[in-house]
Parts: structure tokens; sequence; C-alpha cells
């Protein structure tokens, strides 16, 4: 199994500080007022999880299984510990900054976020939080990705999408990926707002936790196409590198997983 560590990023006076904790100190100096006193429980051997925005009173969990999944996939194929209980958060409460990667799903357009809820949104990227969007539409864009793009601009301003390019680190921070798969392929590439060379929010219009659920069978729930099987994998695959770059500030490319890099390229690897 490769060995993955969460990554150093911001130098303090007296050691470092991850994602995770920038994300609870930002909570404490920004929603204060809103949470006084209260003790973030994320530990050094807190269990990674994925939590999701639940932004409407329906419509927001089209996928309800998806991430449990991907977690499963996570535990298994890397040293990251993981919590499979994937919280909802409301986005009106502090809760959110507990979570270094927050998922926002949806196939249906919805109303406009409450302004707390922007503000609190754009505390959380702007202070290291991972937002992923992802479309179970099925097409580039439709109703949901249009209320996406509205409240994409209204959580930053002064910001656009824009397309991810294939050599961001993103597409190597696990495994090497060329293209964004998930249980359809209605885009070849997926857009995000920057902040410089660091992702704040990615948006997917394919589908990707429509190709990571199952029932409570263990069946798939989605046939995926036009690839199979093969693209299911290769959805799991781009769904771990998202972990891995949610779990890190300012990833480095070039210090990348090298030893798995070569492997997959059939060097060598001691």
């Amino acid at each position: 199994m490769l060995k993955v560590l969460t990554c150093p990023v911001l130098p303090l006076q007296h050691g470092i500080m991850n994602r995770r904790d920038f994300l609870k100190a930002a909570a404490l100096a920004g929603l204060g007022a809103l949470v006084p006193g209260r003790a973030f429980a994320m530990g050094e051997d807190a269990h990674f999880t994925i939590a999701k925005l639940q932004y409407a009173e329906s419509g927001w969990d089209p996928r309800p299984s998806a991430l449990r999944r991907l977690l499963l996939e996570v535990e298994k194929r890397t040293s990251i510990k993981v919590d499979t209980d994937v919280p909802a958060v409301n986005g009106l409460s502090a809760d959110m900054f507990e979570h270094p990667f927050l998922a926002l799903a949806g196939d249906s357009k919805f109303d406009p976020l409450p302004d707390k809820m922007v503000t609190n949104l754009r505390t959380y990227m702007k202070s290291g939080g991972f937002l992923m969007v992802d479309s179970a539409e099925g097409v580039p864009d439709g109703p949901f990705m249009k209320s996406v793009e509205r409240e994409l601009g209204r959580i930053l301003p002064d910001k656009k999408l824009a397309p991810i390019p294939k050599d961001h680190v993103l597409y190597k921070s696990f495994y090497l990926i060329d293209q964004p798969l998930g249980r359809v392929k209605v885009a070849s590439r997926m857009r995000a707002i920057f902040d410089e060379d660091r992702l704040l929010a990615v948006v997917c219009p394919n589908d990707l936790m429509g190709a990571w659920a199952r029932d409570n069978f263990g069946n798939w729930r989605y046939s995926v196409s036009p690839g199979g099987e093969q693209q299911r994998e290769m959805a799991f695959r781009l769904g771990i590198n998202f972990v891995m770059y949610a779990l890190c500030i300012n990833y480095k490319a070039d210090q990348v997983h090298v030893p798995f890099i070569l492997k997959r390229r059939q060097w060598k690897v001691d």
C-alpha cells in the first residue's frame, strides 16, 4: 500500500499548519461570534471524511451512497484513515469548517442561497477549504449547472470559472489521470475557480457520484457510459485524486508521489 501523508503547508512560528488546522483557525477567527467558545474535534488522530452541503430542502443529495463508497476506496487504496459516516452541513453554521472537503451535488435548478451561506462559503474557500461540485444531470450545461455558476458568482464575485489545465497537479496527486470521467462523459474538461494555482472549487458535469454509488446489496446503482467498468474505475481514481488534493494547501507538483508514478510507467521502484 502506498504511504500517503497529509502535506504540511503553512509555516508558523513554532511549527506547521495543515489544511484542517487552518480551517479551524479561520472558523474561530471569522465565525467566532457564531459559535463562541466552541472547540473543534479534529485532532491529529481524527479520521477524514467528506461533508455534503445541504443547500436546499430537497434535491441536494441525488447520490446518497456515493461518498461513502469513495471513502471506502480511499481507505483500501491509501493509508488515509476515513470515517464513512458522511455528515450533512447546512452552510449556515461553522460545522463545515471541521471538514477540508465539501461536496455540492444536484440534478436540477435551485434557489439562490441565503446570504449567510454565501458569506460562510466564501470564508471557507478562501481559508483553504475545497469545494467539489458534481452534476448528476447528464448534460454539460443544465439547470443545476446554471444555478451553480450563479451562486459561485455570488460567493467569489472577483473570480471566474476556468478550464483546469491537463497538467494540473489535481490530475496526478495520486493517480495519473488524463480526463475527468464519471457516470457519463459529457465534458472532456472540468472547470474551477482558481486562487493563483490553488483550486478553490472544481465543477464536474460528468456525474462522478453516479459512478461511485452502490445500493444496499452492493450492486452498482447506475450503468456507466460509454466506457463501462473501466470508466467507473477511472471515476474512482479521480475521486481519490480529489481527496489527496483536498488534504493539502498549495500542493507542489514536483512533490507528487514519484514512486507511484514510476511504477505506473513500469519503471523499477525499490
